[in-house]
């Protein structure tokens, strides 16, 4: 077998033998030597030695350990929901409590996407003390439409402005509603509410350009005006249909710093919200009515 020839020092490492050679006297010889011993491999170059390392090869056969976002999942699922027909369809909504931190920034977000006026909120957060002093802490429940699939707010319209879609979406006909505030009352959550048409710059010399922008609820761009639609009208969370069907999840879900809410098609058994509603820490708010609310939460 051959003899592996030495690896190159570095510049300072030679120098530094060098010196201390002849200050050891070795001479001329001792130089020699070492001259032949450098001549065997060719030195590195600056970019050789600067050069970053290649990474490690990963083993063969193991799946890619890095976690995929949720949001990323999600998307997909909705994608894949969107080429199935709309009776196909059923949208639901997946809370974990245990991950809201009460931040509010799915409110915002609703009320931003939907320019909602004061005193209309889609999606408020309730806080909830529990526990026994001294182990008490704080939980948020985030309350956005139940979308129940037996909703009492239906069969009281008078004239049929609510209404269920194919895919489950309980909706508000604006033009045929006549503010009667029937389906306020009959909402056991407590979440439909009534446009009074009020704006934030009430009692300043003008509305502002914010509050004059259109919004797209329903996929109708809509400017709140006196006398006009949604203006006088009761309002609620739709699971922002107008971006579903533009291929977007609700503004609620993309906004949840604490990757909290979940959305997707349940009937789609790979989708992460058909994962979700298995599991066994799952509930939904006032189940003995009956009413057969679409929002789950993880507790």
């Amino acid at each position: 077998m051959g003899r592996t020839p030495p690896r190159p020092a570095p510049e300072s490492a030679r120098a530094s033998r060098r010196k201390f050679l002849k200050t050891l006297g070795a001479g001329t010889a001792a130089l020699a030597v070492l001259d032949i011993l450098e001549t065997l491999t060719p030195p590195a170059t600056a970019a050789a030695a600067t050069a970053p390392k290649p990474p490690p090869p990963s083993p063969v056969g193991l799946p890619d350990l890095a976690p995929q976002d949720v949001l990323v999942r999600m998307r997909a699922d909705l994608e894949r929901a969107l080429r199935k027909p709309a009776h196909q369809r059923r949208w639901v909504m997946v809370i974990d409590l245990r991950k809201c931190v009460g931040c509010y920034a799915c409110t915002i977000a609703c009320v931003a996407e939907n320019k909602l006026p004061p005193g209309v909120v889609y999606r408020p957060v309730v806080e909830e003390e529990i526990g026994t002093y001294p182990n008490v802490t704080r939980r948020f429940i985030p309350l956005p439409c139940m979308q129940c699939d037996n909703p009492p707010c239906v069969p009281v319209c008078p004239v049929g402005a609510t209404f269920k879609r194919a895919d489950g979406v309980v909706a508000i006909n604006y033009d045929q509603c006549i503010g009667c505030r029937y389906c306020i009352v009959a909402c056991p959550y407590n979440h439909r509410q009534f446009d009074a048409g009020e704006h934030y710059t009430d009692g300043t010399p003008d509305i502002s350009a914010v509050e004059r922008l259109p919004a797209f609820e329903y996929g109708q761009p809509r400017t709140r005006e006196r006398d006009a639609s949604p203006v006088g009208n009761a309002r609620k969370c739709h699971f922002c249909l107008h971006r579903l069907e533009a291929g977007l999840l609700p503004a609620c879900v993309t906004t949840c710093i604490g990757r909290a809410t979940y959305f997707g098609d349940v009937s789609d058994p790979e989708s992460l919200v058909s994962e979700l509603v298995a599991k066994p820490n799952v509930m939904r708010l006032k189940e003995e009515l009956g009413t057969q609310p679409r929002v789950y939460y993880l507790v």
